[in-house]
């Protein structure tokens, strides 16, 4: 039986590239957005981190209830569904943003480690815009992985407009982990 961890070798990886990328950014860079009607480069950090908080607890994910407490608040949607309060977190400081970034990782490490293939065919009643959903897990840890690649991408084209260099996730797209090497 395979985990997860080695279906998605790599995800890790990627947790550390946005680590790199938003640890050093200053309180001018994380205000930044590109239009006025945008995210932030801070509330775009804070919305991959909190995004993840909120699938991995419709899951639940191992561990997610210890992070899920953290959350200062949270609201739930005219269809029953909880989401986190986004806003409830700051998102001006480079270091609270590593810290959520981290919290959030937590319960995917988690999954990964503790999780096999079979398990991800496991579901939870899900609705969504008036329909009823049986969604099922493998479905939510694709979600909450394309979320980080779609968010992270714009992110690192956001620090490139900003002239910041962010190696890992813009030239390397954050797939930091290399193949077994050749003998």
């Amino acid at each position: 039986m395979h985990k997860l961890a080695q279906v998605f070798e790599g995800w890790s990886g990627y947790q550390t590239s946005l680590l790199h990328a938003v640890t050093p950014l200053t309180s001018e860079q994380l205000s930044w957005r590109p239009a006025i009607e945008r995210r932030s480069v801070g509330e775009l950090v804070r919305h991959i981190a909190l995004g993840r908080v909120t699938w991995c607890a419709r899951i639940p994910s191992p561990g997610v209830e210890t992070v899920a407490a953290r959350v200062p608040r949270w609201f739930t949607d005219g269809e029953g569904a909880r989401h986190v309060f986004e806003e409830s977190v700051p998102c001006d400081q480079a270091a609270m943003l590593a810290e959520w970034l981290t919290l959030s990782w937590q319960p995917i490490h988690r999954m990964l480690d503790d999780w096999a293939v079979d398990d991800l065919f496991q579901s939870y009643a899900h609705r969504f815009r008036g329909t009823d959903y049986s969604v099922s897990r493998q479905w939510t840890v694709w979600r909450i992985m394309s979320h980080d690649m779609h968010h992270g991408g714009q992110l690192a084209m956001m620090l490139a407009m900003l002239g910041v260099d962010a190696f890992e996730l813009r030239a390397l797209g954050g797939h930091i982990i290399e193949p077994q090497r050749a003998s």
